[in-house]
């Protein structure tokens, strides 16, 4: 008798399921289904509102688009810190490959070693690195350790202007008009010394002047040291974007550690409370670089020293093109600069 009221209870239950199976569906509960059968696509703890969004528009549009195209738009959003950055779900997998992402994305200068531990892509993609959009107050901050680097058609004699300070203005420019990012651009030297150049020493010049404007303006969440490269006379770094030619762009970080007897060990009195947050806005902007134009931005340059990436979270050094680029080459690149940077820190 009991047997016989269990298999009813049970027969009932299965009933009941199926009658709410529609109402499960129109309520988003397929979304979560799929979610379960395909841990692949996401990892389980990362599941969001935007990611579940993401993937019914993918369902709707592969009613109209073909298999190859469904693949190639297929993407996973990570939301690890809030704002998610969109890579296809292909290229996040052989960006947590470190081999992959050491010799696609970096150069690491022979003075130091990059470590698998010193950076998690996952995070460091879904790091919220944004800021509120206005020119109100300002937001960013733009200085040049080494202001009288000029380029190959440069006449510095005529002012900073003809030189890598000029195109700090630019870049001042456009963020503010074309973004609405409240933008200070210092015009301090710190490569001169009474009146001579002294490149020796310009980093530990530029520190006290900048943290006394950032003291000054407490709204300022982005420093950026704007720096033009120099690499051998044949070399032209040079790409073209939207029919014009523009000089290419390297982000830069600072390990704050040298190769020492074969080991490699901090240098003292030169630490990085923000190194994980520099790493995670050079990768940022890398990458949106990358989705952008493919050909604009160099690999990511590791350095072993700290240079002046240890004043804010969101600090990045630049380099634009060498001093075999012209002057109208690196200007132009300060519009896809531009572009890049919105795109990492406005939501």
């Amino acid at each position: 008798m009991q047997k016989k009221n269990k298999g009813a209870l049970n027969l009932v239950g299965l009933v009941l399921f199926l009658l709410a199976l529609p109402l499960f569906f129109r309520m988003g509960g397929g979304q979560f289904a799929m979610a379960e059968v395909l841990p692949g696509q996401v990892p389980s703890d990362k599941l969001s509102l935007a990611f579940l969004q993401q993937e019914e528009k993918e369902v709707i549009t592969a009613n109209v688009l073909g298999k190859e195209d469904i693949e190639f738009s297929k993407s996973l959003a990570i939301s690890a810190g809030g704002r998610p950055m969109n890579v296809t779900a292909e290229q996040l997998a052989k960006m947590q490959d470190f081999s992959y992402l050491k010799s696609n994305y970096y150069i690491v200068d022979s003075r130091t070693t990059f470590f698998p531990e010193d950076i998690d892509v996952e995070q460091a993609l879904g790091l919220d690195l944004t800021i509120e959009k206005t020119k109100k107050e300002p937001k960013v901050l733009i200085f040049h350790t080494h202001s009288h680097e000029g380029f190959s058609d440069s006449d510095m004699s005529k002012g900073l202007q003809e030189g890598i300070w000029g195109v700090g203005e630019r870049l001042k420019e456009i963020l503010e008009e074309e973004y609405g990012i409240g933008v200070i651009h210092d015009s301090g030297q710190y490569d001169v010394v009474n009146g001579k150049g002294q490149i020796t020493g310009a980093y530990e010049r530029m520190e006290p002047p900048i943290r006394e404007i950032l003291a000054k303006y407490p709204s300022i969440e982005v420093c950026i040291d704007l720096h033009r490269d120099g690499v051998a006379e044949g070399t032209r770094l040079v790409t073209e974007i939207d029919g014009k030619p523009c000089a290419q762009v390297m982000f830069f970080n600072g390990l704050c550690r040298l190769n020492k007897d074969g080991t490699t060990q901090p240098i003292s009195g030169l630490e990085n409370p923000y190194l994980k947050e520099n790493l995670a806005f050079s990768l940022q902007m890398k990458t949106a670089a990358n989705q952008r134009y493919p050909d604009f931005s160099r690999k990511i340059y590791l350095s072993a020293y700290r240079f002046s990436l240890h004043m804010l979270p969101r600090s990045t050094l630049i380099e634009v093109g060498a001093q075999t680029n012209t002057k109208e080459e690196a200007l132009n690149a300060m519009e896809p600069l531009a572009e890049v940077l919105a795109s990492v820190l406005l939501s």
